[in-house]
């Protein structure tokens, strides 16, 4: 009797287990509607901000998950679909309100591609699974594009100011930049496997702690920036891997070889 108490206790415990990453999914979804919400009301600035806040729910959901090894092929999809929502629709349709609307079919086209490459990049997600280096992510991942969209929005409503006869044309480069790298094969590091070096991690720490007071001291600048830079790191990683191969192709064809002298 009492065995099947604690089978019973314990079989509870396990679907709570297993229901904390979907209630953080459900966050996520949340999130990415409201976003859509606050666009209708032409509220732009906590459009953003949702999306961010999605974000946030997106990692600790994929988080517990991992810790509480509680992943399951339900939650894999049900991610997948608040995602799409929550970094595809959300951040397509604050691009297309606040600066693509006066473009006409332009800009519906542009953010008809965004949302299209935001869901196959997580159809190729979905599709290759675990195979290959878990350190990298094969194209910019959904969750950093759409950030890079709303900081974009929070820096220029609050730092770049664009005219209105310009900031079409550069919603419209930066949305397209943003879909090309979603579906493209550049290589980006993946943060959840980064390896740090055991005699460095006080300066991690230090560097930590200086990112954290500068997003706190200028967030609109320093978020934007982070996302720049993730979105960068992969094109800079890859011509950087492109300039090594051909200098030592140079360094091979320049080498001289070296013959033996013996004779028979």
């Amino acid at each position: 009797m009492k065995g099947r108490l604690f089978k019973n206790k314990e079989g509870k415990r396990r679907r709570g287990v297993h229901l904390i990453p979907n209630i953080l999914t459900t966050g996520n979804l949340f999130s990415g509607l409201a976003s859509v919400v606050f666009v209708f009301h032409g509220r732009f600035e906590a459009a953003a901000i949702a999306i961010l806040i999605a974000m946030i729910f997106d990692v600790l959901d994929g988080t517990s998950a991992r810790l509480t090894d509680s992943t399951s092929e339900f939650g894999v999809e049900y991610d997948s679909l608040s995602d799409l929502i929550s970094f595809g629709l959300a951040p397509g349709f604050l691009v297309y309100v606040w600066a693509l609307k006066s473009p006409g079919m332009l800009g519906a086209a542009v953010m008809f591609a965004y949302v299209a490459c935001g869901a196959l990049r997580l159809a190729r997600f979905n599709v290759m699974g675990s195979s290959g280096d878990n350190r990298f992510f094969t194209g910019l991942p959904i969750p950093a594009a759409a950030g890079f969209i709303s900081t974009f929005y929070i820096f220029d409503n609050h730092i770049g100011h664009l005219s209105e006869i310009a900031l079409p044309y550069v919603v419209i480069a930066l949305s397209l930049l943003m879909s090309f790298l979603m579906v493209s094969t550049v290589k980006y590091r993946s943060v959840k496997q980064l390896q740090f070096q055991g005699q460095h991690h006080f300066m991690y720490l230090v560097w930590a702690v200086l990112i954290l007071v500068s997003v706190m001291a200028y967030p609109q600048l320093m978020l934007f920036m982070i996302c720049l830079g993730y979105a960068a790191s992969g094109l800079l990683e890859k011509g950087w891997s492109m300039v090594r191969v051909s200098g030592k192709r140079e360094t091979m064809v320049h080498t001289p070889t070296k013959y033996s002298d013996s004779k028979e």
